[in-house]
């Protein structure tokens, strides 16, 4: 890039940019820490709980109506804002164990995630595979111990819960002075402060006061009882002796995660936190790319523009009834209406409409740097996983598809309203909402999703997006895998179904668990992958 000014302009941006997911258990208060990321950074006024009561707030990030109805994140929402001198990119991914698909790819969009543990759970099913895919990815984990106003578990327990489970060294970075009730505030353990919170507004729906005072100053202590006190010398005492220190270069390689204790809800310890976050979280760096020659590792500063598709959505605004592609912007400067080369098509794009979103309110954007992700109109070229560059010669990484594991028939009630439902199931099927699977004679297709709240996403969207109401009959079978080897001598010791996906892959359907290994057993020349 022959341009030192561009170039600077670049290097400034991509030192400003925290590229982050958000990941965690439904319920752990995932989505409520990203509305308070947006009431800190002056994005938001007030802070809408999940759950709006009646007439009260909903959270700006769940913008689909079903996710505002039951209060889960159903899609992953993309955010950017400022916050003091840095600029945030939210991925907000969901949490329900159905979405493991869409988080996935939008964890390959993230620099480093914040995985959200309820004190009083500890670390649960979800967090623990969504912790596998961050390690897989080599990103880097910051631990956000919420709920802290509530009873809770011993933070001592919780730590240590952290390093057996998911075999990660943990360093406390502020500790917690009281649970539940008693709940006073945290000790920054660097500067041997202690921060005193008092709630502000119900429900935390307004910055929380915050008021430092030195440990061992006798105002410190007359915040707390005698006992609290003693338990908080002791627990300090043994943090320095046997607690992990924090390294930076140890957590950038995934080996330690900083631990935070705070309360999402009332507001306490949010600040400190994102404080932290930014001061402690990496910059976007080089990302690795596959050449005819080998593996090149793409430079976000020194290498032209480049990006790739991670998500797509369809109707997110109603007034303009279009589908958007989401790309992660790794290299270069992004321009509006850029003519870039799509590489999987071969083909040169003009990138349309280009924004940035806040739930489902778009702003149009001119200009983006990596790090950023940008929304542009798809009138059907882009898939999930297309590399787009200036020049060509390159894709990143592709991002793989997980075996399904229930299986459907969909169709809909009325029969003259087909062509809206065939548009609205190829719409969500390339979205990656659900996967399209077709009889061996292609005669008959099918859906197949990792989890049930897939198919409700599939028929809720289709009534509200599309007006076409749908019967849907699951098939009686458990799980799936890819195969490898010659599907016509393919001969199973069991009842099977042998279909294709959309990219002509032979995908076999089984009743059981028991049935796919026995299968594996009795057909050695034949391979099974669960993800492809």
């Amino acid at each position: 890039m022959a341009d030192q000014t561009l170039t600077n302009e670049i290097k400034n941006a991509v030192a400003k940019r925290r590229t982050f997911a958000i990941i965690s258990h439904p319920d752990a208060g995932k989505t409520t820490l990203t509305e308070k990321l947006l009431l800190y950074s002056g994005m938001i006024q007030t802070a809408g709980m999940v759950r709006g009561r009646k007439g009260g707030k909903v959270a700006v990030s769940d913008w689909m109506g079903m996710e505002q109805e039951r209060g889960i994140s159903i899609t992953a929402s993309a955010m950017q804002f400022p916050y003091k001198n840095s600029i945030i990119n939210v991925l907000d991914t969901p949490g329900h164990q159905d979405f493991s698909e869409d988080t996935y790819r939008t964890l390959t969009a993230a620099d480093c995630a914040i995985m959200v543990i309820d004190a009083a759970k500890g670390v649960e099913t979800q967090t623990r595979k969504l912790f596998e895919v961050c390690r897989l990815r080599g990103i880097p984990v910051m631990t956000f111990m919420n709920k802290m106003d509530l009873p809770g578990r011993d933070p001592l327990e919780l730590m240590e819960e952290v390093e057996q489970v998911l075999g990660i060294h943990s360093s406390a970075i502020n500790w917690p002075v009281g649970s539940g009730r008693e709940f006073v505030g945290v000790v920054e353990r660097a500067s041997q402060q202690l921060i005193l919170f008092e709630k502000k507004s119900v429900g935390g729906a307004a910055k929380a006061a915050v008021e430092k005072v030195p440990l061992d100053s006798p105002e410190a202590k007359a915040h707390m009882t005698d006992e609290l006190w003693e338990k908080l010398r002791h627990d300090m005492e043994l943090l320095e002796v046997a607690g992990n220190p924090y390294n930076r270069e140890e957590f950038l390689k995934g080996k330690v995660t900083p631990v935070f204790f705070a309360s999402a809800l009332t507001n306490f310890g949010v600040e400190p936190f994102f404080d932290a976050f930014v001061d402690m979280a990496p910059a976007p760096g080089p990302r690795p790319a596959d050449t005819p020659q080998g593996e090149i590792m793409i430079d976000p500063v020194e290498n032209d523009f480049s990006a790739y598709v991670f998500k797509l959505q369809a109707n997110m605004n109603p007034k303009h009834r279009d589908s958007t592609a989401f790309m992660r912007v790794c290299s270069g400067r992004f321009e509006r209406d850029v003519v870039v080369k799509n590489v999987r098509l071969n083909k040169d794009l003009r990138l349309s409409q280009p924004h940035t979103m806040l739930a489902a309110d778009r702003n149009t954007l001119n200009f983006a740097y990596p790090g950023d992700i940008v929304g542009v109109i798809n009138p059907g070229v882009f898939a999930i996983g297309d590399t787009i560059s200036l020049k060509g010669g390159f894709t990143f990484k592709p991002l793989p598809s997980f075996q399904p594991e229930i299986f459907a028939r969909v169709r809909p009630k009325n029969v003259e309203k087909r062509k809206p439902f065939d548009k609205g199931v190829e719409q969500m099927t390339a979205e990656g909402t659900v996967q399209m699977l077709s009889s061996w004679d292609g005669l008959e297709f099918f859906v197949a999703a990792v989890g049930r709240l897939q198919f409700d996403v599939l028929q809720y969207r289709l009534k509200a997006e599309y007006g076409v109401e749908t019967i849907l009959e699951t098939l009686p079978f458990q799980c799936s895998a890819w195969l490898v080897g010659d599907p016509d001598t393919f001969d199973p010791p069991v009842t099977i179904l042998k279909t294709k996906d959309r990219q002509n892959r032979p995908v076999i359907l089984f009743r059981t668990t028991w049935d796919k290994d026995y299968t594996a057993k009795k057909c050695p020349n034949h391979q099974f992958f669960d993800m492809a």
